[in-house]
């Protein structure tokens, strides 16, 4: 008499990664079916790992959940292992499954509240969704992915703008600002990395959010690609104070004092008009000590909706103390922070600052808090801005660490083969409070 069909064995994910020393990695599901047996009845364990000095097999867990079962792992060290996963059923025939697990090293300058966003390593922007959700951008590709703030893991949502764009490579999306249901997101508007002209980085578009939270849905609207060549004009007709012609010159890398690279965009106070461009680089002047540059674009709205050309107001040189602008962004109350780096490329050895501001041309920004390296990574998204008036007032923070050797084995996380192992990290940090504070 024979024992019936042999169980089935399906993972939620075939890949998955997780941290040494983190709280609250994601998991994978573990459905499990067999005729004529409920699946509630079967086994399901761990029986193997290949690499049991990055995970054993007791350091998995497997429990039950509404819809099945859900395997987290806790990793003794960084690195990779293929762990196998088997159902027995009736009649003790059995099924395995394999996960490819990775595990990141544990953060030397651990923050509160760390989170890991899988499926993109390259975070470079974030706008608040609500619901305690954010909608976050790369740039290393045209995709949005909305995530859950509290929670480590894939995106809920993901919208791949590229079609719409009418680009098959990145815009190279580094800042994005919302005013009511509208995003505007910009490229970086430099040159690659090699120091070549790539039109599509030359993008500012809009998106229209829809809902909230979890239910957030996006559209594409509108877009303008001159903003580069408008710049340009303005600075050349103004003396090239800036020097943005050289800046964008053929071999002309962006990541230099004297370069340029646009990586935060927010709205003036009280604007819905006037939008701020926030430069990585140039300093301004492009000497050691400069100030951060920020240049406004007073027609923001027309430029992107009907194409016409960008006028600017007076540009806002703010000491931060030899840093430049990794991201811009405000509250309701138009008070203001600002992620500060360096211009350098090497993100894992950079400096990085939070201050605060109020928007006003002439006004000091005051610094609120000295940031750890990113450890892997860089600083890069503000996701919001809490009241700054308040004592013990805390802002989250998302890495890029798309040029991080996450997991040990000398590859970029850019390039490693499975977007399941691809993550940024989000943390929290408290701001100190200041004598006089920001409106």
């Amino acid at each position: 008499m024979t024992a019936g069909p042999a169980p089935a064995i399906t993972l939620s994910a075939g890949y998955l990664s997780g941290a040494v020393g983190a709280v609250g990695d994601p998991g994978v599901g573990v459905a499990v079916t067999q005729a004529g047996a409920p699946g509630a009845l079967l086994k399901v364990t761990v029986t193997a790992s290949s690499n049991p000095a990055v995970a054993r097999v007791g350091d998995v867990r497997i429990e039950r959940t509404r819809g099945g079962r859900e395997l987290t792992v806790h990793p003794r060290a960084q690195g990779y292992t293929d762990l196998t996963v088997e159902v027995t059923g009736r009649g003790g025939k059995k099924a395995t499954a394999t996960l490819g697990y990775a595990a990141s090293a544990r953060v030397s300058t651990p923050a509160a509240g760390t989170r890991y966003l899988t499926g993109s390593s390259d975070a470079s922007a974030a706008v608040d969704a609500g619901g305690g959700y954010a909608l976050v951008a790369d740039d290393e590709s045209n995709v949005l992915r909305l995530y859950d703030r509290s929670r480590s893991g894939a995106p809920v949502k993901t919208w791949d703008l590229g079609a719409a764009l009418g680009v098959k490579k990145e815009v190279d999306i580094e800042a994005g600002a919302r005013v009511g249901d509208t995003v505007y997101w910009t490229g970086s508007l430099g040159n690659n990395k090699d120091g070549k002209y790539k039109a599509e980085r030359n993008t500012v578009f809009t998106t229209r959010i829809s809902g909230s939270g979890a239910a957030t849905e996006v559209t594409f609207t509108a877009a303008y690609k001159g903003l580069r060549e408008d710049l340009i004009a303005w600075d050349t007709a103004h003396g090239n104070r800036y020097g943005f012609a050289a800046g964008t010159a053929a071999g002309q890398v962006p990541k230099r004092i004297d370069g340029f690279n646009v990586e935060g965009l927010e709205f003036a106070p009280g604007s819905t008009t006037t939008a701020y461009l926030g430069f990585r680089a140039p300093l301004a002047p492009a000497v050691p000590g400069g100030k951060a540059l920020i240049v406004p674009v007073t027609n923001i709205d027309q430029v992107v909706a009907k194409g016409a050309e960008a006028a600017f107001g007076p540009a806002i040189e703010l000491d931060l103390g030899g840093l430049s602008i990794r991201d811009l962004r405000k509250n309701a109350a138009d008070q203001y922070l600002i992620l500060a780096g360096s211009w350098a490329a090497d993100d894992n050895t950079d400096p990085y600052a939070l201050y605060s501001w109020d928007g006003v041309p002439g006004h000091a920004p005051k610094k609120r808090a000295d940031l750890p390296t990113a450890d892997p990574g860089g600083w890069e998204a503000v996701v919001a801005v809490p009241d700054l008036r308040a004592p013990g007032a805390r802002v989250q923070l998302i890495t890029d660490s798309g040029s991080a050797d996450l997991y040990g084995d000398g590859t970029e996380a850019k390039d490693l083969g499975h977007p399941e192992w691809k993550k940024s990290r989000s943390a929290w940090f408290t701001l100190r409070s200041v004598r006089g504070g920001h409106r």
